[in-house]
């Protein structure tokens, strides 16, 4: 493998390998060699510093996955600039928030959303631009049309930018999570880099699927990652079981990255399609963004081979863990152990507990970070110690390997006991008929609580009380009756972002 931190390659590829394949989008066919990226990006980082975007400056990127969105990502990280990319589900007051609590001075937005843009742009006034990626109507600036005016050399003031990325607000508010700038050149030392090409095994050979979409922090910087080793990404527009696997097929995918809902829906796909592809191109492919069930994850390995690896991390990067195909089948259910920081397991005071027993994950001496302009939540997520959490609740086994039990903020309080409800619904995933789940607790006069289930079916299966009540038997065979749903209710589809990540407070306020 190349040095990757000693020239900033993909400007040396540029150079000397201009015709290779950077990335190209599955769909459409568009496909952009490392010489067209760095043309491009560079001219992006040219209409940055015209739009007065100076370096330490926010922007904020409102994208579909289209060729445009890792050109401007990369030409806003070659600029010493902030970029926020945002979920294209959005309601205009989510957006304008995170707009506005950014500070973004420029904001890049599809075509697809011109009517969101115009709100925008009348919103922010003369404090914030919007530019339009395609069609431009009369009334928006078009980034197309002044990029392509610009010089495909460097900017003279480069410097190394970064993402600035919001929680997917599965809880609350979206945080933003913000790390101080480098001050270096691009290409510099990275600990992303270091730390993913050493883990995953990025590098110049990489053939790289992303099924997902590039605004979550997952697939943009494992994206972003591989094309700065030099290695060559394929895009999906949107994610679709089938035409995933075809892909890795036809492209010769090495490496990939995946959420759990994903695995669910191409192990439901009939045994003779999903048996009908050849996938022994595929190296490694990484699943995280949350617990995925015992039983899926032995279906899986039982499929691909032992080539899944799994970690466990948040956007903020305070704590890293991750573990091997090998490690998980005599750790089942681990999230691995600490690559980044030291785990510690507290209780609700603060102390720590020992091996075994469940409470809130800290990590110490993991990367530094600050929620934008939430001083309050910065402090709330950090303890006396210095160690700080992103709300999750597990355990630690006597080798040091982490087990994921649930958020904290999703715990069911039933008649005084403490329900996690992962268990559940992975109880419930593992049934034939269930396509997706989720558990929530609803009021209970005598109990405070009870557990209830929400369920998605398998395309065809016939919902009713006979299906509820043999879902229900069908937990109580594998848990304690207190963790099991009390009453059923069936739903065409639950409120989950691109990511595979539940927004369960949207189920909770239903309820």
């Amino acid at each position: 493998m190349q040095d990757v931190n000693s020239l900033y390659l993909p400007r040396q590829l540029a150079s000397t390998d201009p015709d290779r394949l950077a990335f190209q989008m599955c769909n459409s066919g568009e496909a952009v060699t490392y010489q067209q990226l760095e043309a491009r990006a560079n001219q992006g980082a040219h209409l940055l510093r015209d739009e007065g975007i100076e370096i330490g400056d926010h922007i904020l990127i409102l994208m579909e996955n289209r060729r445009a969105f890792l050109e401007i990502c990369f030409a806003a990280d070659r600029s010493g600039v902030y970029y926020t990319t945002v979920s294209t589900y959005l309601t205009f007051d989510e957006l304008a928030y995170i707009a506005q609590n950014c500070g973004a001075k420029l904001a890049i937005i599809s075509d697809r959303f011109i009517e969101l843009a115009s709100q925008l742009q009348a919103l922010g006034g003369a404090d914030l631009n919007v530019r339009i990626v395609g069609e431009a109507p009369d009334t928006l600036d078009s980034w197309d049309e002044a990029a392509a005016r610009c010089p495909v050399t460097p900017i003279a003031d480069e410097q190394q930018g970064l993402d600035m990325l919001y929680s997917s607000g599965t809880t609350g508010r979206p945080k933003g999570i913000k790390w101080p700038l480098t001050g270096e050149k691009p290409g510099a030392p990275s600990m992303l880099v270091t730390l993913l090409t050493g883990l995953f095994g990025y590098d110049e050979h990489s053939q790289y699927l992303c099924p997902a979409p590039l605004y979550h922090a997952a697939p943009l910087r494992h994206t972003m990652v591989v094309l700065k080793v030099g290695g060559t990404a394929s895009i999906m527009e949107k994610f679709d079981a089938t035409r995933a696997l075809e892909l890795i097929e036809k492209v010769g995918i090495t490496h990939s990255q995946w959420v759990p809902t994903m695995f669910i829906r191409m192990l439901k796909l009939p045994e003779n399609v999903r048996r009908s592809f050849d996938l022994s191109t595929m190296r490694m492919a990484v699943h995280a963004a949350a617990p995925c069930p015992v039983e899926t994850k032995q279906a899986m390995m039982q499929w691909w081979g032992p080539i899944i690896h799994e970690y466990y991390a948040g956007t903020e990067n305070n704590g890293f863990t991750a573990i091997t195909p090998e490690e998980w089948l005599t750790h089942q259910g681990s999230v691995g152990c600490s690559k980044l920081g030291i785990i510690h397991i507290v209780d609700a005071d603060g102390i720590e507990l020992p091996v075994g027993q469940t409470g809130d994950i800290f990590f110490e001496g993991g990367h530094q970070f600050a929620y934008h302009n939430d001083p309050k939540k910065t402090a709330s997520s950090t303890n006396a110690h210095g160690w700080t959490t992103l709300g999750d609740v597990g355990w630690i086994d006597e080798a040091g390997y982490l087990y994921l039990t649930d958020r904290k903020s999703f715990m069911i309080i039933s008649g005084g006991v403490n329900i996690y409800p992962q268990e559940a619904e992975d109880a419930l995933l593992a049934h034939p008929a269930v396509l997706d789940a989720a558990v929530i607790g609803i009021p209970n006069e005598e109990f405070g609580e009870e557990v209830k289930a929400v369920v998605q079916l398998v395309a065809g299966v016939p919902a009713g009380d006979d299906l509820a009540n043999a879902l229900m038997h069908h937990c109580r065979e594998r848990l304690s009756a207190i963790k099991c749903p009390r009453s059923i209710d069936f739903t065409d589809a639950l409120p989950r972002t691109e990511t595979g990540k539940l927004l369960k407070r949207k189920l909770i306020d239903a309820y």
